[in-house]
Protein backbone atom coordinates (compact mmCIF):
# COMPACT_ATOMS: atom_id res chain seq x y z
CA UNK A 1 0.00 0.00 0.00
CA UNK A 2 1.42 3.16 -1.15
CA UNK A 3 2.58 5.85 1.68
CA UNK A 4 0.20 8.38 1.96
CA UNK A 5 2.14 12.18 2.19
CA UNK A 6 0.90 15.53 2.14
CA UNK A 7 3.47 16.30 -0.61
CA UNK A 8 6.02 15.45 -2.59
CA UNK A 9 8.96 17.50 -4.12
CA UNK A 10 10.91 16.72 -6.75
CA UNK A 11 13.74 17.86 -9.51
CA UNK A 12 16.44 17.99 -12.09
CA UNK A 13 15.16 14.36 -13.85
CA UNK A 14 16.76 15.00 -16.78
CA UNK A 15 13.97 13.49 -18.53
CA UNK A 16 15.57 12.95 -22.42
CA UNK A 17 18.74 11.47 -21.40
CA UNK A 18 20.28 8.21 -20.61
CA UNK A 19 21.45 9.44 -17.13
CA UNK A 20 17.98 9.40 -15.91
CA UNK A 21 17.04 7.37 -13.38
CA UNK A 22 13.43 6.69 -14.68
CA UNK A 23 12.79 3.45 -12.96
CA UNK A 24 13.65 4.56 -9.74
CA UNK A 25 11.46 7.69 -10.15
CA UNK A 26 8.99 5.76 -10.98
CA UNK A 27 9.40 3.22 -8.08
CA UNK A 28 9.35 6.07 -5.73
CA UNK A 29 5.85 7.66 -6.96
CA UNK A 30 4.46 4.30 -7.17
CA UNK A 31 5.38 3.34 -3.17
CA UNK A 32 4.04 7.51 -2.13
CA UNK A 33 0.35 9.22 -2.69
CA UNK A 34 0.27 12.67 -2.17
CA UNK A 35 -2.60 15.50 -2.13
CA UNK A 36 0.54 17.55 -4.03
CA UNK A 37 3.53 17.20 -5.96
CA UNK A 38 6.32 19.93 -6.91
CA UNK A 39 8.40 19.57 -9.89
CA UNK A 40 11.26 22.24 -9.54
CA UNK A 41 12.94 21.78 -12.61
CA UNK A 42 15.40 20.62 -14.65
CA UNK A 43 12.38 17.92 -15.41
CA UNK A 44 13.27 17.70 -19.15
CA UNK A 45 16.58 18.16 -20.39
CA UNK A 46 16.63 20.60 -23.30
CA UNK A 47 20.16 21.37 -23.38
CA UNK A 48 21.04 17.59 -24.01
CA UNK A 49 18.08 17.30 -26.69
CA UNK A 50 19.74 19.84 -28.43
CA UNK A 51 22.92 19.13 -28.56
CA UNK A 52 21.24 16.20 -30.62
CA UNK A 53 21.60 13.11 -27.51
CA UNK A 54 17.86 12.37 -26.81
CA UNK A 55 17.40 9.49 -25.36
CA UNK A 56 13.54 8.70 -24.33
CA UNK A 57 12.83 4.95 -22.70
CA UNK A 58 9.84 3.52 -21.89
CA UNK A 59 10.34 3.92 -17.91
CA UNK A 60 10.31 7.63 -18.65
CA UNK A 61 7.53 7.86 -21.00
CA UNK A 62 5.73 5.35 -18.29
CA UNK A 63 6.83 8.68 -15.63
CA UNK A 64 5.54 11.33 -17.64
CA UNK A 65 2.40 9.53 -17.88
CA UNK A 66 2.13 7.95 -14.32
CA UNK A 67 2.29 12.11 -13.67
CA UNK A 68 -0.34 13.37 -16.08
CA UNK A 69 -2.83 10.42 -14.38
CA UNK A 70 -1.98 12.22 -11.27
CA UNK A 71 -3.09 15.56 -12.07
CA UNK A 72 -6.35 14.18 -13.62
CA UNK A 73 -6.58 12.61 -10.25
CA UNK A 74 -6.61 15.36 -7.98
CA UNK A 75 -2.70 15.58 -7.24
CA UNK A 76 -1.97 19.28 -7.49
CA UNK A 77 0.65 19.26 -9.32
CA UNK A 78 2.74 22.64 -10.03
CA UNK A 79 6.17 22.97 -12.39
CA UNK A 80 8.77 25.36 -11.86
CA UNK A 81 11.00 25.00 -14.67
CA UNK A 82 14.46 25.15 -14.42
CA UNK A 83 17.58 26.18 -16.58
CA UNK A 84 17.64 22.93 -18.56
CA UNK A 85 14.12 23.26 -19.41
CA UNK A 86 13.25 27.07 -19.20
CA UNK A 87 11.65 27.16 -22.65
CA UNK A 88 8.97 26.37 -20.77
CA UNK A 89 9.11 29.56 -18.79
CA UNK A 90 6.97 31.00 -21.31
CA UNK A 91 4.44 29.51 -20.14
CA UNK A 92 4.63 30.52 -16.83
CA UNK A 93 0.87 31.47 -15.48
CA UNK A 94 -0.98 28.89 -17.71
CA UNK A 95 -1.51 25.01 -17.37
CA UNK A 96 -1.75 21.82 -19.25
CA UNK A 97 -2.61 18.92 -18.99
CA UNK A 98 -4.12 19.97 -15.14
CA UNK A 99 -0.11 20.91 -14.33
CA UNK A 100 -0.11 24.31 -13.63
CA UNK A 101 3.41 26.23 -14.12
CA UNK A 102 4.79 28.43 -12.30
CA UNK A 103 8.54 30.48 -11.77
CA UNK A 104 8.27 29.94 -8.08
CA UNK A 105 5.26 29.47 -5.25
CA UNK A 106 5.23 29.87 -2.26
CA UNK A 107 3.93 26.68 -0.14
CA UNK A 108 2.65 26.44 3.17
CA UNK A 109 2.63 23.29 5.01
CA UNK A 110 0.33 21.61 7.66
CA UNK A 111 2.29 23.01 9.97
CA UNK A 112 2.00 26.75 9.22
CA UNK A 113 5.43 27.17 7.93
CA UNK A 114 5.80 28.80 4.35
CA UNK A 115 8.42 27.19 2.05
CA UNK A 116 9.55 29.56 -1.27
CA UNK A 117 10.01 26.84 -4.04
CA UNK A 118 12.21 27.41 -6.77
CA UNK A 119 14.81 25.85 -9.23
CA UNK A 120 17.61 27.80 -8.00
CA UNK A 121 19.37 28.49 -10.96
CA UNK A 122 19.16 32.27 -10.40
CA UNK A 123 21.19 31.93 -7.66
CA UNK A 124 23.99 30.23 -9.16
CA UNK A 125 26.34 32.64 -10.69
CA UNK A 126 28.08 30.60 -13.44
CA UNK A 127 24.56 29.63 -14.85
CA UNK A 128 23.23 33.29 -14.59
CA UNK A 129 26.39 35.30 -15.77
CA UNK A 130 28.82 32.56 -17.70
CA UNK A 131 26.55 30.23 -19.32
CA UNK A 132 28.72 28.66 -21.49
CA UNK A 133 31.01 27.51 -18.18
CA UNK A 134 27.56 25.61 -16.57
CA UNK A 135 27.32 23.95 -20.15
CA UNK A 136 31.07 22.75 -20.10
CA UNK A 137 30.39 21.55 -16.40
CA UNK A 138 27.19 20.01 -17.38
CA UNK A 139 28.92 17.43 -20.03
CA UNK A 140 31.77 17.09 -17.17
CA UNK A 141 29.16 15.76 -15.07
CA UNK A 142 27.10 13.79 -17.89
CA UNK A 143 30.80 11.99 -18.72
CA UNK A 144 31.22 11.36 -14.76
CA UNK A 145 27.50 10.00 -14.30
CA UNK A 146 28.25 7.59 -17.58
CA UNK A 147 31.35 6.11 -15.63
CA UNK A 148 29.21 5.31 -12.94
CA UNK A 149 26.88 3.63 -14.96
CA UNK A 150 29.49 1.06 -15.80
CA UNK A 151 31.14 0.96 -12.35
CA UNK A 152 27.34 0.50 -11.03
CA UNK A 153 27.37 -2.95 -13.39
CA UNK A 154 30.85 -3.58 -12.21
CA UNK A 155 29.78 -3.62 -8.28
CA UNK A 156 26.88 -5.54 -8.72
CA UNK A 157 28.45 -7.79 -10.84
CA UNK A 158 31.11 -7.82 -8.00
CA UNK A 159 28.17 -8.55 -5.73
CA UNK A 160 29.56 -5.21 -3.77
CA UNK A 161 26.41 -3.90 -1.34
CA UNK A 162 25.01 -0.53 -2.02
CA UNK A 163 25.64 2.45 -4.29
CA UNK A 164 28.77 4.81 -4.76
CA UNK A 165 28.33 7.81 -6.93
CA UNK A 166 31.32 8.50 -8.83
CA UNK A 167 30.05 12.30 -9.30
CA UNK A 168 29.22 12.84 -5.54
CA UNK A 169 32.63 11.56 -4.54
CA UNK A 170 34.10 13.71 -6.93
CA UNK A 171 32.18 17.18 -5.79
CA UNK A 172 32.89 15.94 -2.04
CA UNK A 173 36.69 15.92 -3.23
CA UNK A 174 36.62 19.56 -5.27
CA UNK A 175 37.03 22.11 -2.63
CA UNK A 176 35.47 24.50 -5.16
CA UNK A 177 32.55 22.82 -5.79
CA UNK A 178 31.86 22.68 -2.10
CA UNK A 179 32.71 26.15 -1.83
CA UNK A 180 30.17 26.72 -4.73
CA UNK A 181 27.49 25.04 -2.52
CA UNK A 182 28.02 26.98 0.24
CA UNK A 183 27.74 30.07 -1.15
CA UNK A 184 24.50 29.17 -3.08
CA UNK A 185 22.97 28.15 -0.10
CA UNK A 186 23.90 31.02 1.88
CA UNK A 187 22.87 33.06 -1.17
CA UNK A 188 19.52 31.59 -0.87
CA UNK A 189 18.81 31.66 2.64
CA UNK A 190 19.21 35.80 2.35
CA UNK A 191 16.86 35.70 -0.08
CA UNK A 192 14.56 33.67 2.30
CA UNK A 193 14.57 36.05 5.18
CA UNK A 194 14.55 39.44 3.27
CA UNK A 195 11.10 37.62 2.08
CA UNK A 196 10.03 36.72 5.56
CA UNK A 197 9.44 33.30 4.64
CA UNK A 198 10.42 29.94 7.08
CA UNK A 199 12.67 28.05 4.42
CA UNK A 200 12.81 27.16 0.77
CA UNK A 201 12.69 23.86 -1.09
CA UNK A 202 14.77 24.14 -4.69
CA UNK A 203 17.13 21.77 -6.65
CA UNK A 204 19.73 22.80 -9.43
CA UNK A 205 22.63 22.07 -8.09
CA UNK A 206 21.73 17.96 -7.72
CA UNK A 207 23.15 18.23 -4.12
CA UNK A 208 20.43 17.12 -1.66
CA UNK A 209 20.67 18.41 1.50
CA UNK A 210 18.00 19.17 4.26
CA UNK A 211 19.15 21.86 7.06
CA UNK A 212 18.72 24.17 9.45
CA UNK A 213 20.54 27.75 8.72
CA UNK A 214 20.10 30.04 11.82
CA UNK A 215 16.57 29.16 12.08
CA UNK A 216 15.69 28.84 7.99
CA UNK A 217 15.17 25.76 6.80
CA UNK A 218 17.43 24.95 3.56
CA UNK A 219 15.97 21.85 1.92
CA UNK A 220 17.59 20.44 -1.50
CA UNK A 221 15.42 17.76 -3.40
CA UNK A 222 19.06 16.23 -4.60
CA UNK A 223 17.98 14.57 -8.24
CA UNK A 224 17.20 11.42 -9.90
CA UNK A 225 20.10 10.96 -12.14
CA UNK A 226 22.82 10.14 -9.66
CA UNK A 227 21.35 10.81 -5.76
CA UNK A 228 17.73 9.47 -6.57
CA UNK A 229 16.46 11.74 -3.91
CA UNK A 230 13.31 13.77 -3.30
CA UNK A 231 11.67 15.60 -0.26
CA UNK A 232 8.20 14.92 1.64
CA UNK A 233 5.73 16.76 3.66
CA UNK A 234 4.16 14.85 6.10
CA UNK A 235 0.57 14.86 6.83
CA UNK A 236 1.41 17.07 9.88
CA UNK A 237 3.64 19.53 7.70
CA UNK A 238 7.36 17.05 8.94
CA UNK A 239 9.90 17.93 6.56
CA UNK A 240 11.85 14.36 5.24
CA UNK A 241 14.55 14.20 2.50
CA UNK A 242 14.44 10.17 1.23
CA UNK A 243 17.32 8.79 -0.63
CA UNK A 244 15.47 5.83 -2.85
CA UNK A 245 17.15 2.50 -3.80
CA UNK A 246 14.19 1.81 -6.28
CA UNK A 247 15.67 -1.93 -6.71
CA UNK A 248 15.45 -3.03 -3.43
CA UNK A 249 12.37 -0.76 -2.91
CA UNK A 250 13.94 0.80 0.22
CA UNK A 251 14.88 3.90 1.35
CA UNK A 252 16.68 6.26 3.75
CA UNK A 253 15.04 9.21 5.51
CA UNK A 254 16.59 12.47 6.89
CA UNK A 255 14.09 14.90 8.83
CA UNK A 256 14.44 18.73 8.81
CA UNK A 257 16.28 19.77 11.92
CA UNK A 258 17.57 16.58 12.64
CA UNK A 259 21.60 18.04 11.59
CA UNK A 260 23.27 15.37 13.42
CA UNK A 261 20.70 12.70 14.13
CA UNK A 262 20.91 9.25 13.48
CA UNK A 263 19.26 8.63 9.71
CA UNK A 264 16.28 6.69 9.98
CA UNK A 265 15.46 3.83 7.40
CA UNK A 266 11.97 2.52 6.51
CA UNK A 267 10.40 -0.15 3.84
CA UNK A 268 12.59 -2.58 2.54
CA UNK A 269 15.98 -1.78 3.69
CA UNK A 270 18.33 -4.66 2.48
CA UNK A 271 21.09 -2.15 0.90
Amino acid sequence: MATQVRSIFISDVHLGTRACQADRLLDFLREHSAENLFMLGDIVDFWAMSRGGIYWSTAQNTVVQKILRQARHGTRVRFIPGNHDEALREYVGTSFGDIQIEYEYVHTAADGKRYLLLHGDEFDQVTRYHKWVAVLGDKAYDFLVHLNIGLSWLRRTLRRPGYWSLAGYAKRKVKTAVEFIFDFEDSLIRHVRERRLDGAICGHIHWPAIKDMDGAAYLNCGDWVDSCTAIVEHLDGRMELVFWDGNLSGAIAEEVGAKDSPVSCYGNTGR
